[in-house]
């Protein structure tokens, strides 16, 4: 179930991307969105009635989140690649994981994926500078979600939260997509694709790691989600031809070690505490 949820992720991604040349970044997060709400909306039956003030600030920070995260993602991959994006959008999660740690093994572990950083995207004159900063973006915008997430987990049920949030979402992209397609008409492929990455980077992996994480730790299950960036290689390389450098390669491996030094330590930490 990890691996399908991973595989699927940077495949849909892969396929939305494709639809750039059509309907750009915009037009594949507008259908992504809709798709994301078709799918949550019958499992979780979101309501907006009776939402408290508490409950309604983490649902409108998510809002904001979800099209930032993916804007800004699919904009890096139409400039800088699919395994590059991805690699730096997962320095999001990291830094949460680091960020509340004063060990001195996990300042190395940042220290170690600021090497990565540097490595992966060979800063000099011809830099995608537009690039790497909205992948930075996302990264942030993926970190800030992780935390609204836990928020709203303790103030409504089950997958209330997300549901709703997805559904107000995508009522804020029906504007913005009627006046993208407006100007950039989509032809049937397009919405081919956009929707398979709906599917395929948004429903089947929330319904996999939904599966996976009852039957596995959640520090596993970080450790394992460490290999999508190199499925976003393979994606990347497979379908839509964008061969890696080996300064690249390289610098993907840091940061994947990275993440995988940190989630070792708190799954060793885990264990521990259920020891006690």
């Amino acid at each position: 179930m990890m691996l399908t949820s991973s595989v699927s992720n940077q495949v849909g991604a892969a396929l939305g991307a494709q639809a750039f040349p059509i309907i750009g970044p915009v037009g594949v997060v507008a259908i992504r969105q809709f798709v994301t709400a078709i799918v949550l909306a019958p499992i979780a039956h979101p309501t907006l009635r009776g939402l408290r003030k508490d409950q309604w600030r983490p649902i409108i920070g998510l809002v904001v989140v979800y099209s930032v995260m993916n804007l800004s993602l699919y904009t890096a991959v139409s400039r800088i690649g699919l395994a590059m994006a991805v690699t730096l959008e997962f320095l999001g999660p990291l830094t949460v994981s680091i960020a509340s740690s004063r060990r001195i093994t996990d300042v190395a572990c940042a220290i170690l994926a600021a090497v990565g950083v540097i490595v992966l995207t060979d800063p000099g004159p011809t830099t995608d500078v537009i690039g790497i900063a909205c992948a930075l973006l996302a990264a942030t915008a993926w970190g800030v979600y992780i935390l609204l997430n836990r928020s709203l987990g303790q103030r409504l049920p089950g997958l209330q939260g997300t549901a709703t949030a997805s559904l107000l979402t995508a009522m804020v992209w029906i504007p913005i997509a009627i006046a993208w397609f407006a100007v950039h008409t989509p032809t049937v492929m397009s919405i081919i694709l956009a929707v398979a990455c709906g599917l395929m980077a948004s429903a089947i992996p929330y319904a996999a790691d939904m599966l996976a994480l009852r039957r596995v730790p959640a520090q596993m299950f970080g450790t394992f989600t460490s290999l999508n960036p190199v499925w976003a290689a393979l994606a990347g390389w497979l379908l839509l031809h964008q061969a890696l450098r080996p300064n690249e390669w390289a610098g993907i491996t840091l940061i994947i070690l990275s993440n995988v030094l940190v989630s070792a330590r708190e799954f060793r930490a885990a264990k521990k505490s259920i020891a006690k």
